[in-house]
């Protein structure tokens, strides 16, 4: 039996631009047609997906609800960002570098005193750049599981050194949590203040991302927020869960929330459309990219058949190559239980998708196919999984 929110999907939405808008080449009839089928499913409870075309957003949309019951999903409902709150933090930190020059990307970890510590003292030849593009060369989400049994983070960050090396710094990529966020160390020691105030000061304020936030009060004390949701085991209706708190205490790697409206806003910025925040010098530092992700790129030819190759990592962000196009894409995602989301985008034709939702589902990540294949005028396919008989990459 469909939920509420499949009565709902097509109702209580908000839509930028006229319902038939077909703005350059992407089609947004066909795309909240589908969008409303893939919310109707009982595994999503709620939804929201923002489209910029050409630098400008034009397509923002709820579907569903926060919670079962409760209300209706819309452009601004909040919803945890999770990793993508790593672009935030090395949008400010790569600034504070290149634009402001308050120390450089090629500074040794260590000549911040934060308390991060690798095997063989390595976070003294271990540079900012290094960090931010997790090549520390320990193994990939160190000390995640103390972290959500409420271990404070400082403390794991300084038990990382007892830790073997899985390569050498800067030879592969092993993504991290509680090494990212001395991150969130660096910046209170550059600005004196908290890091909340930074990324306010610094992001959220010059680019009007009026939901903004990080910790979990930002998240809870919104008008409108959507509720985690997760599925037990050899279950596929997903129940209400409480927010959980761990990576909150890690703002730099996952403590961001956000509307998807903000997160559009945040997404063109990274296109180049917000100079006075995020000159051109601090972008080609961000997603230059610096490191190879073969795991990442194995991932993309089982789900989804290749469809992006040359999988890379830059700082806090991963570059693609797009199949079909040629053209190189920049964009994260991230979850945390009962939240995902995503951000992929092409820069030069400042074109892109954005999304939240509230369960664990992973469909919504297709999204970003269907979005960027219409963008480049590629034949459209169901990459969602919608089609009755389909068993493609989207399930």
């Amino acid at each position: 039996m469909k939920r509420l929110c499949a009565a709902l999907a097509g109702f209580l939405v908000v839509l930028i631009g006229p319902a038939s808008a077909q703005t350059g080449r992407i089609d947004y009839e066909r795309l909240d047609q589908r969008l409303k089928q893939l919310a109707a499913e009982d595994e999503i409870v709620g939804l929201a997906v923002a489209v910029i075309e050409s630098g400008e957003i034009v397509f923002a949309r709820g579907y569903g609800v926060t919670a079962a019951g409760e209300g209706a999903v819309t452009r601004d409902t909040v919803f945890r960002w999770a990793s993508l709150s790593k672009g935030v933090a090395t949008s400010l930190v790569t600034r504070m570098a290149v634009e402001e020059g308050r120390f450089a990307l090629t500074s040794p970890v260590a000549s911040f005193g934060t308390t991060l510590r690798l095997p063989g003292r390595a976070e003294q030849s271990v540079t900012l750049e290094d960090l931010m593009a997790h090549r520390v060369g320990v193994v990939s989400n160190a000390y995640d599981n103390l972290l959500e049994d409420g271990r404070d983070p400082a403390a794991i960050r300084r038990m990382l050194g007892s830790l073997s090396t899985v390569c050498p710094v800067r030879q592969c990529h092993s993504y991290q949590n509680v090494a990212f966020d001395a991150l969130t160390e660096i910046v209170e020691g550059a600005t004196g203040g908290t890091y909340d105030a930074a990324v306010r000061a610094a992001l959220f304020q010059p680019l009007r991302m009026a939901t903004a936030s990080t910790g979990r009060a930002g998240l809870e004390t919104a008008r409108s927020w959507a509720k985690p949701h997760a599925t037990r085991r050899g279950e596929t209706v997903p129940e209400v869960r409480t927010v959980k708190e761990p990576y909150y205490r890690v703002p730099a790697a996952g403590g961001v929330n956000g509307s998807v409206m903000d997160l559009a806003r945040f997404a063109r910025a990274q296109m180049g459309l917000a100079p006075d925040v995020l000159p051109p010098g601090t972008l080609e530092a961000l997603h230059l990219p610096r490191v190879a992700t073969p795991r990442e790129q194995t991932r993309l030819n089982t789900q989804f058949e290749g469809r992006m190759r040359d999988a890379r990592y830059g700082l806090g962000w991963r570059t693609y190559t797009y199949d079909g196009s040629g053209q190189r894409v920049v964009g994260h995602r991230g979850s945390v239980e009962g939240y995902r989301a995503l951000m992929l985008f092409d820069p030069e034709l400042k074109t892109g998708v954005v999304a939240l939702w509230n369960s664990s589902s992973r469909r919504p990540v297709a999204i970003e196919l269907e979005v960027m294949d219409m963008a480049y005028g590629l034949p459209p396919r169901d990459w969602i999984g919608l089609d009755e008989g389909w068993a493609g990459a989207g399930r």
